[in-house]
């Protein structure tokens, strides 16, 4: 079967997009997940979001609690819950026509240096869902000493849309 969307190619990894976030009731926000300006769509760092759109992590320190497996693995989750967002901003996912770039976020143990394999986690899921021509972006990973509410880590990016 030949896969032509983002959204296809979704369904075909067997994956589904979580709701589009929704915040906690009391926390505001003075900013969009999605800004859009023409045909840029930037994107404000994004923590994980459950299958509901609540933001659900991921969590704490990696290095401490959290492997950098276990964190690659929920850097993809973020992937997913942008892409929700994204896509409720857009309309269609096949409207991207470009990923810039991305910029991860890692809360990080003292000494902790895999902040780059923690990131890979989005940028390969965003390759494969959308091809190394679309896909591929310029990144940075870094660790920081802690993000909001707790989270483990925060992505944060800009992709070019078709107007």
């Amino acid at each position: 079967m030949f896969v032509t969307t983002p959204e296809e190619r979704l369904a075909a990894l067997g994956l589904k997009l979580p709701q589009p976030t929704k915040l906690p009731e009391g926390l505001h926000i003075p900013f969009a997940f999605v800004n859009i300006r023409g045909e840029r769509a930037l994107f404000s760092g994004h923590p994980k979001n459950g299958a509901d759109g609540r933001i659900s992590g991921p969590f704490g320190v990696v290095g401490t609690d959290l492997t950098t497996e276990e964190a690659y693995a929920e850097a993809r989750e973020v992937a997913l819950s942008v892409l929700a967002n994204l896509k409720s901003e857009i309309g269609e996912l096949s409207r991207i026509i470009g990923w810039v770039r991305v910029f991860g976020m890692v809360t990080s143990a003292s000494g902790y240096s895999e902040q780059h394999l923690v990131v890979n986690g989005f940028s390969d899921l965003i390759i494969a869902v959308f091809g190394q021509e679309v896909g591929c972006h310029a990144r940075s990973a870094i660790g920081v000493s802690g993000l909001p509410l707790g989270f483990a880590m925060e992505i944060e990016g800009e992709v070019l849309i078709r107007v």
